[in-house]
């Protein structure tokens, strides 16, 4: 298994790059976070997925490790394929994508090209509780430092996310005024909720 690729930039093509290590190009499909680092005659790390079929191989690349965890999700559900799934992380960002999930966005997500609304509702429905608010709350991840940092998210913020749902509030947006509150000082839940709201 190809997990892994740190070499030469050779060319981009709409949707591919070839990338020489050791002096042999991988052509890898590439995802936004793939693009996004790579500079033709410059060296890049990626992140890959290696699809084996019985009509041939495909490599997908990734610009951090999340964003290939993202990208693994999204082929689990029934109907989305390798290949939409990296249109999905080439139209959505790893933060747009985790809250637009986690905030059951369809229109959102419906919104990527070739994503339609009833494949945008299964992922939503297939994946809605493989998101935690602690990966809504976390940073994008575009870098390979950020995808292997470890951020707990507390017992007291789950219970302030819960309690500003209560109130009316998505998900998504509970989770980002409790993050809104922890950088204002906010320890305790009550603090917690207090500071949420007065942002909100």
């Amino acid at each position: 298994m190809i997990a892994y690729l740190k070499g030469r930039a050779l060319q981009i093509t709409a949707e591919t790059a070839i990338i020489e290590v050791g002096g042999i190009g991988y052509e890898a499909y590439c995802s936004g976070g793939a693009f996004r680092k790579i500079v033709v005659g410059e060296t890049v790390e990626l992140y890959t997925y290696l699809q084996v079929k019985e009509d041939g191989v495909t490599l997908f690349a990734f610009g951090s490790m999340k964003e290939k965890e993202l990208f693994l999700k999204l082929t689990s559900v029934s109907g989305v394929g390798p290949k939409l799934a990296i249109s999905v992380l080439t139209g959505l960002s790893v933060d747009e994508l985790v809250q637009a999930i986690y905030a059951a966005d369809v229109k959102r997500l419906s919104a990527v090209k070739g994503l339609g609304k009833k494949t945008a509702e299964k992922i939503v429905l297939e994946l809605h509780g493989k998101i935690s608010a602690e990966e809504v709350m976390k940073a994008s991840g575009d870098s390979l430092t950020a995808a292997v940092q470890s951020v707990q998210v507390s017992a007291e913020d789950d219970e302030a996310i819960s309690a500003l749902m209560g109130l009316g509030f998505t998900k998504n947006e509970s989770a980002q005024a409790v993050k809104r509150a922890h950088d204002q000082g906010a320890k305790s839940v009550e603090d917690i909720i207090r500071k949420a709201l007065g942002g909100m």
